[in-house]
């Protein structure tokens, strides 16, 4: 990638499933996600998830979501019996250039894969400054908690799911303010619905 300023700003974009109470897990745990799979399956969710990958050139992961994208993703690129987006999307995620976040991960095996061990923020910083498209986070709750600390994202890509949950993380913990305005919203087949918020900051 060459070094230089882009001719438009990057855009930071964190994308993630969420529970009606704000959940991004169930209350088993942290791989309590079977709840999203039904609304990630319909075509609006997948058509969603197209749009937001598409202009990104950068996608940000957590250790652990790596390592569930990398055991499952790859193979899809190639099944001729796989949802066509879905190819799409594996084969988008194979050719993206990935930063994986984490301090025991020794050697990624995924092509285009780079490991950071410094902050989330200090690699956004950094990568702002470079040619490139979009910046996706994708659903790596860790990550993106890190970013809306330091106010580096600027678009959220939710996908809200009509589940209550009852217990289970939450993406945003108490303290998180900021003002976001809503750029685009429409629903699924499962009655999900797929919404965009921008950051409103202040001009300087």
């Amino acid at each position: 990638m060459t070094t230089g300023k882009s001719q438009r700003p990057r855009t930071v974009v964190a994308d993630i499933a969420l529970s009606l109470d704000g959940r991004v897990t169930g209350p088993g745990g942290e791989y309590d996600a079977s709840w999203v799979v039904p609304h990630a399956l319909t075509r609006g969710a997948r058509s969603h998830t197209a749009a937001v990958t598409s202009t990104a050139t950068t996608a940000l992961l957590g250790r652990k979501s790596y390592e569930g994208f990398a055991g499952y993703w790859p193979a899809v690129a190639d099944d001729d019996n796989a949802d066509p987006d879905d190819r799409t999307f594996a084969r988008w995620l194979t050719d993206v250039d990935k930063i994986v976040f984490t301090g025991t991960l020794k050697q990624p095996d995924w092509d285009n894969t780079r490991l950071a061990t410094t902050d989330p923020a200090t690699v956004v910083k950094q990568l702002r400054n470079e040619e490139g498209g979009d910046i996706i986070v994708l659903a790596s709750t860790s990550v993106i908690r890190q970013l809306l600390e330091a106010d580096e994202i600027d678009r959220l890509s939710i996908t809200q799911c009509p589940e209550l949950l009852g217990g289970g993380a939450r993406l945003f913990p108490d303290g998180t303010a900021a003002s976001w305005s809503l750029t685009t919203a429409h629903t699924t087949g499962s009655g999900a619905i797929c919404l965009l918020y921008d950051r409103n900051r202040a001009t300087p």
